[in-house]
């Protein structure tokens, strides 16, 4: 049994996500949420909420024991990019690509 969590459109980039993926992966819940909340950079903080949200559904919604639990899967897809652009130098522009992303997690119930 799983339970998940996804949060869509998150004002950060896939690839600046994906190293603290690989840091919780793997982990218990309970562990994953203390390494995320003294990691010093957005994304932990974006990505402790996901993974609240994902142990709360586990717990209300599928009646899984909360020290059971361990995050099986974690992800951090490309979403859409917001395009924008600078003024350059001789009247030319300069493109600014404001990229976000959908991050995901999936708990699952050691046995």
């Amino acid at each position: 049994m799983e339970a998940r969590a996804i949060a869509k459109n998150v004002r950060t980039s896939a690839k600046k996500m994906k190293p603290i993926n690989d840091l919780i992966r793997g982990k218990s819940v309970e562990e994953a949420q203390i390494i995320l909340r003294f990691t010093t950079r957005k994304g932990a903080k974006l990505l402790l909420k996901v993974l609240n949200s994902a142990a709360a559904n586990a717990e209300n919604n599928n009646h899984m024991e909360l020290e059971n639990l361990y995050v099986s899967e974690v992800y951090a897809n490309q979403g859409p990019t917001m395009k924008r652009f600078r003024a350059g130098a001789m009247g030319r522009a300069k493109p600014i690509l404001k990229r976000t992303s959908h991050l995901g997690v999936v708990v699952k119930e050691r046995n």
